[in-house]
Formats: C-alpha cells, structure tokens, sequence
C-alpha cells in the first residue's frame, strides 16, 4: 500500500478556520442534543446504517468545544444520499479525507468519508465505511476516554492550553492537538487488544 500524504486541516474551510477556539465544561445537554439529531439524520441515512455519539461530547466529564460529532457507519458511500441529508438541515462539505497518523501505510480507502455540517444545533456529521480505519478510530478513541478518566482528563487539560495560546488559530490549535491525540491512541490500541474490544451497538 502506498504512503497517504496528510492534508492539514483538510476538515475545515476558510470560514471555520476564522472562528475562535472555544473549550466548554461538560454538559449533560450534549447527550441529549445527540438524540435529537439521532432521530434527524436517521431519515437522511440508508438503511442499516449505525450513529454513533463521537468525540469529545460523547466522553462524560471531559471538556468540549460546543459542537456534536456524529459518527454514520455505512456499507458503501456511495449508497449515501446527499440530497437527503441536505433536505433534513445538513449542508454537504467537500471534505473527503482524515487525518493519518504519523507512520501508518493506509490505502486511501481506510481514510475516506462524506462530511455534513448542521445548520442549527453545531454538529459535525462524519459519515464512513465500516470496517474502515477511520470508522475504527473514533469509537475506539471515545471507549478508551471513558474507561480512563484520568487520560481524558489530561487530554482535555492539553485542548484548554492550547484553546488559550492559540485561540484564533485553528491551524496551529489542530497541527499540535492531533499528533496528541495519535500518542493517546498507541495506548488505545494496547488496551483494545488486552481487553478484546469490539465495536460497539449503535448508540
């Protein structure tokens, strides 16, 4: 497989990376506000489809930007029907890669997704194929903060620090929080192996 070159902040555009960095106490309305866009998306999704809660909102007690991510497991992306999530408040972006960490050999594939973005409640919609690298990434990510409190916690210590040097810099808040983040994995990995995890239900 050949090397995936990593497009910094390919997440976000022009108007995004213009906006402050903001990292907000826990709140117990971010389950709920997952629930209510659960039922949304869910008329937009092809069938069979799994969400999940992601990110840091989807880690109790750890601090957050005020935004939902949504995590949408499908078959294939190309069974996905951007009109339909349009229709239902979601606006289609044009970002189709994720960040790779530093030293993997991924085919494009493992990396690839179709990105919403709502236009009410702020919500990040991350829609990928199961099985996928990147489909993995994220759920293993959450379990792992929150069977280890005290690493989500200094992970979210490490997010306000650089919230308060870079707070109008998404660029450098993301080229330093990611590779952070890539090294909180590599324990991951080993408690996913040690513990025999699996991805979980739909949420």
């Amino acid at each position: 497989m050949r090397k995936t070159s990593v497009i910094p902040l390919s997440r976000l555009n022009d108007s995004e990376r213009s906006m402050p960095i903001e990292i907000h106490p826990p709140r117990q309305s971010w389950a709920d506000d997952f629930a209510s866009l659960k039922r949304v998306i869910l008329r937009a999704a092809p069938a069979g489809a799994l969400l999940h809660h992601i990110g840091s909102t989807a880690v109790p007690g750890l601090v957050a930007k005020d935004i939902i991510d949504i995590q949408v497991s499908v078959d294939a992306l190309e069974l996905v029907d951007r009109t339909a999530f349009e229709r239902e408040g979601f606006e289609s972006r044009s970002i189709v890669t994720d960040h790779c960490p530093p030293g993997l050999d991924l085919a494009d594939g493992e990396l690839r997704k179709l990105y919403f973005k709502s236009r009410g409640r702020p919500a990040n919609i991350h829609v990928r194929e199961r099985g996928r690298f990147n489909q993995r990434y994220p759920l293993l990510c959450r379990n792992f903060l929150r069977a280890h409190p005290t690493a989500a916690a200094a992970y979210g210590l490490i997010k306000q620090r650089l919230a308060g040097f870079f707070p109008d810099n998404a660029d450098a808040y993301y080229d330093i929080k990611d590779p952070v983040f890539d090294i909180i994995m590599e324990g991951a990995y080993d408690w996913a192996k040690l513990t025999g995890w699996t991805e979980p239900p739909s949420d």
